[in-house]
Protein backbone atom coordinates (compact mmCIF):
# COMPACT_ATOMS: atom_id res chain seq x y z
CA UNK A 1 0.00 0.00 0.00
CA UNK A 2 1.45 3.47 -0.71
CA UNK A 3 2.30 6.08 1.90
CA UNK A 4 -0.06 8.90 1.96
CA UNK A 5 2.70 12.39 1.58
CA UNK A 6 1.90 14.68 4.47
CA UNK A 7 0.65 17.93 2.68
CA UNK A 8 3.11 21.01 4.00
CA UNK A 9 1.47 23.97 5.70
CA UNK A 10 2.02 27.22 4.23
CA UNK A 11 4.35 29.20 5.79
CA UNK A 12 2.38 32.86 6.56
CA UNK A 13 5.27 35.34 6.23
CA UNK A 14 2.70 38.40 6.57
CA UNK A 15 2.23 37.53 10.42
CA UNK A 16 4.24 40.45 11.60
CA UNK A 17 1.58 42.92 10.62
CA UNK A 18 -0.77 42.05 13.10
CA UNK A 19 2.10 43.13 16.00
CA UNK A 20 2.53 46.10 13.56
CA UNK A 21 -1.73 47.30 13.89
CA UNK A 22 -1.70 46.76 17.52
CA UNK A 23 1.63 49.29 18.00
CA UNK A 24 0.17 51.25 15.58
CA UNK A 25 -3.31 51.60 17.72
CA UNK A 26 -1.54 51.99 21.57
CA UNK A 27 0.84 54.86 19.44
CA UNK A 28 -2.60 56.40 18.18
CA UNK A 29 -4.16 56.40 21.45
CA UNK A 30 -1.28 57.76 23.13
CA UNK A 31 -1.17 60.85 21.46
CA UNK A 32 -4.56 61.04 21.42
CA UNK A 33 -4.24 61.09 25.37
CA UNK A 34 -1.58 63.91 25.40
CA UNK A 35 -3.48 65.68 23.21
CA UNK A 36 -6.37 65.90 25.31
CA UNK A 37 -4.61 66.76 28.38
CA UNK A 38 -2.33 69.64 26.28
CA UNK A 39 -5.95 70.88 25.64
CA UNK A 40 -7.73 70.90 28.70
CA UNK A 41 -9.96 73.88 29.58
CA UNK A 42 -8.33 75.31 32.96
CA UNK A 43 -11.93 77.54 33.46
CA UNK A 44 -13.82 73.57 33.44
CA UNK A 45 -10.70 72.14 34.97
CA UNK A 46 -11.07 74.32 38.23
CA UNK A 47 -15.12 74.12 38.97
CA UNK A 48 -14.22 70.67 38.30
CA UNK A 49 -11.08 70.49 40.94
CA UNK A 50 -13.29 72.79 43.35
CA UNK A 51 -16.36 70.12 43.43
CA UNK A 52 -14.28 67.13 43.46
CA UNK A 53 -12.33 68.50 46.51
CA UNK A 54 -15.64 69.83 48.00
CA UNK A 55 -17.34 66.38 47.78
CA UNK A 56 -14.43 64.19 49.45
CA UNK A 57 -13.83 66.71 52.07
CA UNK A 58 -17.43 66.41 53.58
CA UNK A 59 -17.88 65.04 56.79
CA UNK A 60 -19.78 62.16 57.08
CA UNK A 61 -23.91 61.97 57.08
CA UNK A 62 -26.10 59.77 58.51
CA UNK A 63 -28.25 58.11 55.96
CA UNK A 64 -31.49 60.20 55.28
CA UNK A 65 -32.93 62.03 52.45
CA UNK A 66 -30.67 65.60 51.49
CA UNK A 67 -32.39 68.35 51.83
CA UNK A 68 -32.37 70.36 48.41
CA UNK A 69 -29.18 72.68 48.52
CA UNK A 70 -27.68 70.99 51.37
CA UNK A 71 -24.86 70.17 49.17
CA UNK A 72 -21.96 72.66 48.61
CA UNK A 73 -18.64 72.09 47.03
CA UNK A 74 -16.94 73.88 50.18
CA UNK A 75 -17.38 74.55 53.63
CA UNK A 76 -19.18 77.41 54.56
CA UNK A 77 -19.55 79.33 57.51
CA UNK A 78 -23.01 79.36 59.15
CA UNK A 79 -24.76 82.68 58.35
CA UNK A 80 -25.13 85.43 60.52
CA UNK A 81 -28.53 85.97 62.30
CA UNK A 82 -30.53 88.88 61.29
CA UNK A 83 -31.93 91.51 63.67
CA UNK A 84 -35.28 92.16 62.80
CA UNK A 85 -34.76 95.28 64.86
CA UNK A 86 -31.02 96.24 63.19
CA UNK A 87 -31.11 100.15 63.33
CA UNK A 88 -31.66 101.23 59.23
CA UNK A 89 -27.74 103.92 59.87
CA UNK A 90 -25.44 100.81 60.05
CA UNK A 91 -26.29 100.22 56.37
CA UNK A 92 -24.35 103.26 54.94
CA UNK A 93 -21.40 102.18 57.47
CA UNK A 94 -21.11 99.18 55.57
CA UNK A 95 -21.10 100.58 52.57
CA UNK A 96 -18.16 102.57 53.22
CA UNK A 97 -16.35 99.67 55.01
CA UNK A 98 -16.87 97.44 51.91
CA UNK A 99 -15.34 100.11 49.27
CA UNK A 100 -12.92 101.18 51.99
CA UNK A 101 -11.72 97.03 51.62
CA UNK A 102 -12.04 96.56 48.11
CA UNK A 103 -9.52 99.78 47.55
CA UNK A 104 -7.13 97.82 49.66
CA UNK A 105 -7.54 94.62 48.31
CA UNK A 106 -7.70 95.62 44.73
CA UNK A 107 -5.19 98.11 44.87
CA UNK A 108 -3.02 96.99 42.09
CA UNK A 109 -6.00 96.53 39.69
CA UNK A 110 -7.57 99.95 40.38
CA UNK A 111 -4.19 101.64 39.43
CA UNK A 112 -4.60 99.32 35.89
CA UNK A 113 -8.20 100.54 35.82
CA UNK A 114 -9.33 96.90 35.35
CA UNK A 115 -11.52 97.63 38.14
CA UNK A 116 -13.18 100.73 39.29
CA UNK A 117 -15.02 101.45 42.91
CA UNK A 118 -17.27 104.28 42.90
CA UNK A 119 -20.93 104.68 44.59
CA UNK A 120 -22.76 107.26 46.81
CA UNK A 121 -24.92 106.91 50.47
CA UNK A 122 -27.56 104.49 48.67
CA UNK A 123 -24.97 101.92 46.57
CA UNK A 124 -21.55 101.72 45.47
CA UNK A 125 -20.19 99.90 42.59
CA UNK A 126 -17.52 97.20 41.80
CA UNK A 127 -16.66 97.21 37.98
CA UNK A 128 -14.33 94.72 36.61
CA UNK A 129 -13.44 94.15 33.16
CA UNK A 130 -14.46 91.28 31.39
CA UNK A 131 -11.01 90.44 30.30
CA UNK A 132 -10.28 89.94 33.94
CA UNK A 133 -12.94 87.12 34.08
CA UNK A 134 -13.65 85.61 31.40
CA UNK A 135 -12.24 84.26 27.27
CA UNK A 136 -13.65 86.25 24.58
CA UNK A 137 -17.46 85.49 23.70
CA UNK A 138 -17.71 83.09 26.49
CA UNK A 139 -19.33 83.16 30.10
CA UNK A 140 -16.82 80.25 31.24
CA UNK A 141 -14.14 81.82 34.06
CA UNK A 142 -10.51 81.51 33.81
CA UNK A 143 -8.11 81.41 36.35
CA UNK A 144 -7.76 84.31 37.72
CA UNK A 145 -11.59 84.86 37.62
CA UNK A 146 -11.96 81.91 41.10
CA UNK A 147 -8.97 84.31 42.67
CA UNK A 148 -10.87 87.60 42.44
CA UNK A 149 -14.14 86.60 42.72
CA UNK A 150 -13.13 84.74 46.43
CA UNK A 151 -11.40 88.08 47.43
CA UNK A 152 -14.48 90.12 46.43
CA UNK A 153 -16.53 87.10 48.38
CA UNK A 154 -15.16 87.45 51.47
CA UNK A 155 -15.45 91.19 51.92
CA UNK A 156 -19.16 90.83 50.87
CA UNK A 157 -20.12 87.70 53.13
CA UNK A 158 -20.15 89.64 56.16
CA UNK A 159 -22.68 91.33 55.36
CA UNK A 160 -26.54 91.92 54.90
CA UNK A 161 -26.61 94.22 51.78
CA UNK A 162 -28.54 93.20 48.64
CA UNK A 163 -26.32 92.85 45.59
CA UNK A 164 -27.01 92.34 42.35
CA UNK A 165 -24.82 91.61 39.83
CA UNK A 166 -24.75 93.08 35.90
CA UNK A 167 -23.61 92.09 32.66
CA UNK A 168 -22.06 94.26 29.61
CA UNK A 169 -20.98 93.98 26.38
CA UNK A 170 -19.84 96.07 23.13
CA UNK A 171 -21.81 96.41 20.45
CA UNK A 172 -20.23 93.45 18.35
CA UNK A 173 -22.61 90.71 17.30
CA UNK A 174 -21.83 87.76 18.16
CA UNK A 175 -24.42 84.74 16.84
CA UNK A 176 -23.76 81.17 18.04
CA UNK A 177 -25.60 78.25 19.23
CA UNK A 178 -25.12 79.08 23.12
CA UNK A 179 -25.19 83.14 22.67
CA UNK A 180 -27.32 84.08 19.82
CA UNK A 181 -26.98 87.85 20.90
CA UNK A 182 -25.18 89.80 23.49
CA UNK A 183 -28.23 89.78 25.52
CA UNK A 184 -27.41 86.07 26.22
CA UNK A 185 -23.68 86.39 27.04
CA UNK A 186 -24.20 89.46 28.93
CA UNK A 187 -26.77 87.71 31.23
CA UNK A 188 -24.66 83.92 31.57
CA UNK A 189 -21.69 86.22 32.78
CA UNK A 190 -23.63 87.69 35.75
CA UNK A 191 -24.64 84.69 36.00
CA UNK A 192 -21.96 82.80 36.47
CA UNK A 193 -20.68 85.44 38.54
CA UNK A 194 -23.41 84.73 40.91
CA UNK A 195 -22.48 81.44 41.20
CA UNK A 196 -18.98 82.04 41.98
CA UNK A 197 -19.92 84.04 44.92
CA UNK A 198 -22.47 81.29 46.62
CA UNK A 199 -19.61 79.15 46.51
CA UNK A 200 -17.26 81.30 47.96
CA UNK A 201 -20.07 82.06 51.02
CA UNK A 202 -21.98 84.92 49.77
CA UNK A 203 -25.76 84.25 50.87
CA UNK A 204 -27.72 83.37 47.93
CA UNK A 205 -30.42 85.25 49.05
CA UNK A 206 -28.62 88.69 49.22
CA UNK A 207 -27.95 88.03 44.87
CA UNK A 208 -29.59 88.94 41.19
CA UNK A 209 -28.14 88.57 37.92
CA UNK A 210 -29.07 90.82 35.16
CA UNK A 211 -27.59 91.14 31.79
CA UNK A 212 -28.12 94.50 29.80
CA UNK A 213 -25.83 93.07 26.29
CA UNK A 214 -24.97 96.17 24.21
CA UNK A 215 -27.50 98.94 25.35
CA UNK A 216 -25.82 100.70 28.34
CA UNK A 217 -22.84 101.44 27.14
CA UNK A 218 -20.43 104.21 29.24
CA UNK A 219 -17.56 104.64 26.22
CA UNK A 220 -17.73 105.10 22.44
CA UNK A 221 -17.49 101.22 20.55
CA UNK A 222 -16.24 103.22 17.61
CA UNK A 223 -12.87 102.19 19.10
CA UNK A 224 -11.24 99.17 20.75
CA UNK A 225 -10.40 101.21 23.70
CA UNK A 226 -13.86 102.22 24.27
CA UNK A 227 -15.58 98.54 23.30
CA UNK A 228 -13.17 97.14 25.55
CA UNK A 229 -14.74 99.73 28.49
CA UNK A 230 -17.86 98.33 27.61
CA UNK A 231 -17.27 94.78 27.96
CA UNK A 232 -17.92 94.73 32.16
CA UNK A 233 -18.97 93.09 34.98
CA UNK A 234 -20.55 95.55 37.69
CA UNK A 235 -21.25 94.43 41.53
CA UNK A 236 -24.05 96.58 42.77
CA UNK A 237 -24.54 96.80 46.50
CA UNK A 238 -27.23 98.34 47.86
CA UNK A 239 -28.07 100.37 51.11
CA UNK A 240 -31.57 98.09 51.45
CA UNK A 241 -34.22 95.98 49.14
CA UNK A 242 -35.90 99.24 48.29
CA UNK A 243 -32.93 100.86 46.79
CA UNK A 244 -31.95 97.45 45.14
CA UNK A 245 -35.41 97.15 43.10
CA UNK A 246 -34.63 101.09 41.57
CA UNK A 247 -30.92 100.78 40.45
CA UNK A 248 -31.67 97.46 38.98
CA UNK A 249 -35.31 98.75 37.43
CA UNK A 250 -33.25 100.78 34.80
CA UNK A 251 -29.12 99.70 36.01
CA UNK A 252 -26.70 101.56 37.81
CA UNK A 253 -25.14 103.05 34.58
CA UNK A 254 -28.52 105.27 34.33
CA UNK A 255 -29.97 105.21 38.22
CA UNK A 256 -29.66 108.92 39.91
CA UNK A 257 -30.00 109.25 43.70
CA UNK A 258 -32.75 111.55 43.51
CA UNK A 259 -34.32 113.15 46.33
CA UNK A 260 -37.42 110.05 46.38
CA UNK A 261 -34.97 107.51 46.22
CA UNK A 262 -32.57 108.88 49.13
CA UNK A 263 -36.33 109.08 51.26
CA UNK A 264 -36.80 105.29 50.14
CA UNK A 265 -32.86 104.45 51.56
CA UNK A 266 -33.46 106.07 54.81
CA UNK A 267 -36.58 102.77 54.75
CA UNK A 268 -35.76 99.52 56.63
CA UNK A 269 -36.54 96.99 53.97
CA UNK A 270 -39.84 95.26 53.67
CA UNK A 271 -40.74 93.09 56.56
CA UNK A 272 -43.67 91.29 53.86
CA UNK A 273 -43.87 91.00 50.23
CA UNK A 274 -46.87 92.81 50.78
CA UNK A 275 -45.15 95.81 51.55
CA UNK A 276 -42.59 95.79 48.70
CA UNK A 277 -43.18 98.10 45.87
CA UNK A 278 -44.91 97.32 42.38
CA UNK A 279 -41.70 95.25 40.25
CA UNK A 280 -42.16 98.00 37.21
CA UNK A 281 -41.45 101.01 39.25
CA UNK A 282 -38.59 102.93 39.25
CA UNK A 283 -38.79 105.06 42.11
CA UNK A 284 -40.34 103.62 44.86
CA UNK A 285 -43.28 105.41 46.74
CA UNK A 286 -42.17 107.79 49.25
CA UNK A 287 -43.12 106.98 53.06
CA UNK A 288 -45.93 108.57 54.59
CA UNK A 289 -45.84 111.86 56.54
Amino acid sequence: MARRRRHEEHENHERWLVSYADFITLLFAFFVVMYSISSINEGKYKILSDSLTGVFNQPDRAVKPIPVGDLRPRTIEPEREVVDNESPQSAPDSLVSIASSIRDSFSELIQSEQLRVSGNELWIEIELSSSLLFTSGDAIPNGAAFDIIEKVAKILAPYENPIHVEGFTDNLPIQTAQYPTNWELSTARAATIVRMLTLDGVSPGRLAAVGYGEFQPVADNATAEGRGRNRRVVLVISRNLDVRRSVSGVGSSNAKPDAALRRAGTQPAPASPAQAPQAGAVNPPSPAP
